[in-house]
C-alpha cells in the first residue's frame, strides 16, 4: 500500500501516486507558473522522483528552458484533456513537483512555515499578500550551483507592491 498521495487529470485518463510524503512545498509566483496555472501562483509539492509513478495512462511531455536557471523543465500533461499534472527538472533530476490541484484530496498536504517556501516573489502580482513567518525569496531559493540563498521572513503579512 502506498504511503503517498494520488491524483489525476480532469478526464481521469492519467493517474499518479506520489509514493511518499512531500519533501517540501514550493509556492511559486514566476511568470511560467502564472501561465501554467492560469492563476497568480502555483502550489507545488515536491517529491522524490524515484518514488513517484504514473499508475494509469502515460502523460505527454512538453519541454522548455526555465527563465530562472536556463535548465529544461518538463511539463507532464494529459494529451486527452490537457491537464498539467507534474513537472520534472533538468536542474534537479531526482525531484518531481505536482500541481497541487490535481491531488484527489487537494487539502491532504498542509502548507506550513516549516515545510514550504515562496519563490519568485519579485514576479508576484501587486496586491499579493505574503504570509508572516514563511520563507520568501525574490527568485530561486538556491543558486544554480546549489548554494542556498538566505530567505526573507516577514514578521507580519507583507503586501507586494508594484
Amino acid at each position: 500500500m502506498s504511503v503517498g498521495y494520488t491524483g489525476r487529470c480532469i478526464c481521469g485518463k492519467v493517474r499518479y501516486d506520489t509514493g511518499s510524503e512531500p519533501l517540501w512545498v514550493t509556492i511559486c509566483y514566476c511568470r511560467f507558473c502564472q501561465r501554467a496555472t492560469g492563476s497568480d501562483r502555483m502550489i507545488e509539492p515536491i517529491f522524490e522522483h524515484e518514488d513517484f509513478a504514473f499508475i494509469e495512462g502515460n502523460p505527454a511531455v512538453y519541454t522548455l528552458p526555465s527563465d530562472g536557471s536556463g535548465k529544461n523543465i518538463h511539463v507532464h500533461f494529459c494529451s486527452e484533456c490537457g491537464t498539467k499534472l507534474a513537472l520534472s527538472f533538468e536542474r534537479w533530476p531526482d525531484r518531481l513537483g505536482i500541481y497541487a490541484g490535481t491531488l484527489d484530496d487537494p487539502t491532504s498536504i498542509s502548507v506550513t512555515p516549516e515545510n514550504s517556501k515562496h519563490i519568485f516573489v519579485s514576479e508576484a502580482r501587486p496586491g499579493t499578500i505574503l504570509p508572516s513567518g514563511f520563507k520568501t525569496f525574490d527568485r530561486h531559493a538556491t543558486e544554480n550551483d546549489g548554494s542556498p540563498i538566505e530567505p526573507i521572513i516577514h514578521s507580519s503579512p507583507h503586501l507586494v507592491r508594484a
